[in-house]
C-alpha cells in the first residue's frame, strides 16, 4: 500500500510517499517539499496574506500532481501552528480544499503531542517504561510524558524557534539584552508545565523530535543524517550549553555554515538552542535521545492501525504476510481505505 502524507509545517510543506502495510515499518519511496515559512507571509492582523495563500495552494496542487503520478492508494494531509494560530485559518483551509480538492487536518498543539509520542512510543518500543519527548517545531514546542502508547499528559507552548526569533532575537546578530529577555521569557512559560511533567519523576528516557533538535545534536557532535537513521545520537546538555554562548556571537551566515544547518533554519538555532537548554533544566534531565520518528511517522502509524482494524480480516498472520492463513483473506493487504 503506498500512502502520501502532506505536512504543513511552519518552516517547509513536504509531502513524503511510504509503502506499508499494517504491521510493517514505512519505508519511505519518495518525497517532494519545499521551504515555505507561512508565517512570514502574515500581515499585521495576523493573516495569512493572498501572496502566501497563493504559494501554499500552488504546492499543494504540485503535491497532489506527484503523488497521482506515483499511484498513491491513501492520502492524508495536516496543518499545525502555522495555520492554526492565523487569524483566518479557517478562510485558509476552505480556500485550500475549495480549489484543490485537499482537506487539510488542523492539529491541535495536544494532538501534535500525542501523535509524536505515539510514534516515539512505536520507536523505541516497551524497552523503556515511561518516555518524556520534547518536540520543537517553527511555532511552538510540544511536551508530553506517558507509559502508554498515548502520553499521560501533554503541553503545547508557544515557544517554537522561528516563533521566537521572530519576536525576541530580530537582530543579526542578537544582542545581550535580547537573549536574556528571550531566557526569562522561555523560563516563565517553561515554569508550569515543567511543574506537571516533574511530578511523574524520572523517565525511563528522555527523548527529542524534529529538524532543530536534530540539528542541534548534530552541531554538538552527533553522527551526520548520511550515516543512516539506526544511529544512536544524543543531546548532551552540558554540550549544547557551550553550544548556545557560541551561537549568542555567531551571525545568520556563520550559523550556516555548522553541520547540519541549513540557511532557511540559520536564523532560528539560537532561539532553538535557548529553548532546549531550559527545557533540559526545567525538567531536570542532562540528555535526550534524538529519535527519527516524529508527527509525520505518528499519524501514518495511525492511519495503518484503522485499515488494519477496519478491514474485514483484523488479524493477519503470526509470521508473515501470507505465509501462514489463519482463516479466508487472512494476511492480506486491506483495500485502501477513504482519503480523509
Amino acid at each position: 500500500m503506498r500512502l502520501g502524507v502532506l505536512d504543513i509545517g511552519s518552516n517547509t510543506v513536504h509531502l513524503l510517499l511510504v509503502d506499508a502495510y499494517p504491521g510493517a515499518r514505512p519505508t519511505p519511496y519518495a518525497s517532494h517539499k519545499r521551504p515555505l515559512s507561512l508565517v512570514q507571509y502574515l500581515n499585521e492582523y495576523g493573516a495569512i496574506t493572498m501572496e502566501g495563500q497563493n504559494e501554499l495552494i500552488g504546492f499543494i496542487k504540485e503535491a497532489s500532481n506527484f503523488a497521482n503520478n506515483h499511484r498513491v492508494e491513501d492520502f492524508m494531509a495536516f496543518c499545525t501552528s502555522a495555520i492554526r494560530e492565523s487569524s483566518n485559518g479557517q478562510q485558509v483551509l476552505e480556500r485550500v480544499e475549495t480549489e484543490t480538492g485537499v482537506t487539510l487536518l488542523e492539529l491541535s498543539g495536544e494532538q501534535e503531542a500525542g501523535m509524536t509520542f505515539h510514534a516515539v512510543r512505536r520507536w523505541y518500543g516497551w524497552s523503556h517504561d515511561s518516555i518524556l519527548n520534547l518536540d520543537m517545531g517553527g511555532g511552538s514546542l510540544e511536551l508530553a510524558r506517558g507509559n502508554d502508547e498515548f502520553p499521560q499528559v501533554a503541553y503545547s507552548v508557544p515557544l517554537g524557534a522561528g516563533r521566537l526569533t521572530r519576536e525576541w532575537l530580530p537582530d543579526d546578530p542578537p544582542t545581550m539584552k535580547q537573549v536574556k529577555e528571550l531566557r526569562t521569557y522561555v523560563r516563565d512559560v517553561l515554569a508550569d508545565p515543567a511543574t506537571e511533567l516533574n511530578q511523574y519523576g524520572k523517565p525511563s528516557i528522555a527523548t527529542a523530535t524534529s529538524k532543530t533538535f536534530r540539528s542541534l545534536a548534530r552541531i554538538t557532535g552527533a553522527a551526520p543524517s548520511a550515516e543512516g537513521i539506526y544511529v544512536k545520537r544524543v543531546l548532551e546538555r552540558d554540550s549544547l550549553k557551550l553550544w548556545t554562548n557560541r551561537l549568542v556571537a555567531m551571525t545568520w551566515d556563520e550559523r550556516a555554515e555548522l553541520p547540519g544547518v541549513s540557511h532557511v533554519r540559520a536564523p532560528q538555532m539560537l532561539a532553538g538552542a535557548l529553548v532546549a537548554i531550559e527545557a533540559m533544566k526545567a525538567l531536570k534531565i542532562k540528555q535526550v535521545r534524538i529519535c527519527p520518528w516524529a508527527l509525520r511517522e505518528g499519524l501514518m502509524l495511525r492511519r495503518f492501525d484503522h485499515v488494519l482494524f477496519d478491514s474485514s480480516t483484523p488479524l493477519s498472520s503470526s509470521v508473515g504476510v501470507g505465509e501462514v492463513a489463519l482463516g479466508a483473506g487472512m494476511g492480506q493487504v486491506p483495500a485502501p481505505v477513504e482519503s480523509s
